[in-house]
C-alpha cells in the first residue's frame, strides 16, 4: 500500500534545515510502519525503538539529554551504530517518555539535520500537556487514515486515480467508469481506511473478517481509555467516545450533552473531549456565526458537531450491517447521512489543512459545511439521498451570494448556475476545482 505521506517524508530528508521529525497519528493509521518503510527505501537502514514495548529505554533518557549519549546507548539494543545521515532513528510511542519528546531539543541545538523521527497513537496528547514541548524546535508532519486515492491505488486502479486527477469540468465521466468508481466507493464505507482492514479486506473480501479487525481497534482505543487518560475523565471518555454515532443520528446533528448522559453539562465533559481530539480519534465541526474571513473568528466554542476519524469505525460504532449501509434506501436514512458526512470531512482533512465548521439561520437553514480555501468561502452540503434540491442552499445563496457553492451527491460531476456537483469520488479534487 502507498502511502502519499512518503512524499513529505522524503522531502523532509533531502531539506537542508530539516529538525527532527514529529509523526502524529492516531492508533492503527499506520505510523510505524510507513516509518519503517521509509527507513528501508531511503537510508542504509533504521533502528527502531518502541517505548511501549521497550519501557526500559526510558532509563536512556532519565540522566541528561546529551543527544551524542543518547545514541550511543540506543546503539546497544539496537545492535548497531547509528550513523549519523546513513540510520534513520525512529522512536515509536514516544507519548510514554516525555523526556524522550523533550531531548529533540538538544537533537536540533547538537546535532542538526540527525535523522531522527518519533511518533506514537497518542503524541497529540502529549504535546497538548504544558510539559517541555520542544516548540520551533522541530518539524510535524500527520498521517490520516488511507484517504479514497490511497485507497484506489489499494486495489490495483491507478488508472482510474490518474483520470480523476485530470479531469476538467465540463468533462464527462463516462457511466463504466462512475459505476465502477462507487462499486469500489462502496467497498471503502466497508473497510473504511484503517491499514489493517484494508488490507483484510482487499486479501479475503469478507465482511466479517474484516468488521472483526475494526471491532479489535475500536477495543484497543478503548483500553488506551483505560491506560493512559486521566483517571477521573475514563469513564467520561467512554460516553462521549461511544455517543458519537446517536449525536449524528438527531435530526440537527450537533452535539448535545444530554446524549451523553442525563443531565450532563458542559464544563464536565469539556476534559474529555479535548482529549479525544488531541488523540486524533474525534473532529469537531463548529458553528460560525456569519461566514467571513477568518471563518476562525466567527465560531462557536459551545455549538459543534462530533465526527469519528474513521467512516469505518463509526459504522461498526453504530451497529450499521455493510448491507443496510449500501444496498437498501430508505432504511436507516438520516444517520446514512451523516455517514456520508463524515466521509467527506475525512477527505477534506486528508488533503487540506483547512478546518471546517458548518452554519445555520435558526430553523430557517443549515449548510453541512462551510470551508476556505484561499481567500473564498465555500458552502458545502452532502447529499446520500437521489433528491439533490435544497432550500438550505438557497436560502444561503440569496443572503451571501458566493462565488461557488459544493454539492457532493450522487449527481453527475460539473458546474451549473454557480454550484459545483461532485461525485464523492472526487473529493480529493475539491481544492483546486474550487480555488479562485
Amino acid at each position: 500500500m502507498e502511502r502519499r505521506l512518503m512524499a513529505d517524508l522524503v522531502r523532509w530528508k533531502n531539506s537542508p534545515t530539516r529538525k527532527p521529525l514529529m509523526l502524529e497519528g492516531v492508533r492503527q493509521c499506520g505510523k510505524t510502519w510507513l516509518l519503517k518503510r521509509f527507513g528501508a527505501e531511503h537510508f542504509s537502514g533504521s533502528a527502531y525503538f518502541s517505548f511501549e514495548e521497550q519501557p526500559n529505554l526510558t532509563a536512556i533518557f532519565e540522566s541528561d539529554l546529551d543527544p551524542v549519549r543518547i545514541l550511543k546507548e540506543l546503539s546497544l539494543p539496537a545492535g548497531t551504530p547509528l550513523i549519523d545521515g546513513r540510520t534513520l532513528v525512529i522512536l515509536d510511542e514516544v507519548q510514554l517518555c516525555g523526556k524522550a519528546i523533550t531531548s529533540l531539543k538538544y537533537f536540533q541545538e547538537n546535532l542538526p539535520g540527525f535523522p531522527i523521527t518519533v511518533a506514537g497513537s497518542l503524541l497529540g496528547v502529549q504535546m497538548a500537556r504544558p510539559t517541555s514541548y520542544p516548540v520551533g524546535k522541530v518539524d510535524i508532519l500527520k498521517l490520516h487514515p488511507m484517504d479514497f486515492e490511497e485507497f484506489l491505488d489499494a486495489v490495483g486502479e491507478k488508472g482510474l486515480r490518474g483520470f480523476l486527477s485530470n479531469l476538467r469540468v465540463g468533462e464527462r465521466i463516462p457511466e463504466v467508469v462512475d459505476d465502477r468508481l462507487w462499486h469500489i466507493l462502496e467497498s471503502y464505507l466497508i473497510c473504511g481506511g484503517m491499514p489493517e482492514s484494508v488490507q483484510t479486506w482487499l486479501s479475503t473480501t469478507d465482511v466479517m473478517k474484516t468488521e472483526q479487525v475494526l471491532k479489535t481497534i475500536l477495543l484497543m482505543y478503548e483500553r488506551d481509555f483505560a491506560k493512559h487518560a486521566p483517571t477521573a475523565d475514563i469513564p467520561k471518555l467512554g460516553l462521549v467516545w461511544s455517543s458519537i454515532p446517536a449525536q449524528l443520528s438527531t435530526p440537527h446533528e450537533r452535539f448535545l450533552y444530554k446524549q451523553v448522559k442525563e443531565g450532563a453539562r458542559a464544563r464536565e465533559y469539556e476534559n474529555a473531549l479535548q482529549w479525544l481530539s488531541a488523540a486524533g480519534m474525534v473532529h469537531r465541526v463548529k458553528r460560525i456565526e456569519k461566514p467571513s474571513l477568518p471563518l476562525g473568528a466567527y465560531a462557536s466554542a459551545d455549538r459543534f458537531k462530533l465526527f469519528c476519524h474513521d467512516v469505518g469505525l463509526l459504522r461498526i460504532m453504530a451497529n450499521l450491517p455493510a448491507n443496510v449501509a449500501l444496498e437498501r434506501p430508505g432504511t436507516f436514512q438520516e444517520f446514512k447521512g451523516a455517514l456520508w458526512e463524515n466521509f467527506f470531512l475525512q477527505e477534506h482533512l486528508a488533503y487540506s489543512a483547512e478546518p471546517a465548521y458548518f452554519w445555520d439561520s435558526g430553523n430557517q437553514a443549515e449548510i453541512d459545511f462551510v470551508v476556505q480555501n484561499e481567500l473564498r468561502i465555500i458552502p458545502v452540503e452532502v447529499k446520500s439521498a437521489d433528491n439533490v434540491r435544497s432550500r438550505s442552499l438557497h436560502f444561503y445563496r440569496e443572503r451571501y451570494s458566493p462565488e461557488i457553492c459544493v454539492r457532493v451527491s450522487k449527481k453527475k460531476f460539473g458546474l451549473e448556475n454557480g454550484i459545483l456537483s461532485l461525485p464523492p469520488y472526487m473529493i480529493a479534487r475539491f481544492k483546486d476545482l474550487t480555488a479562485p
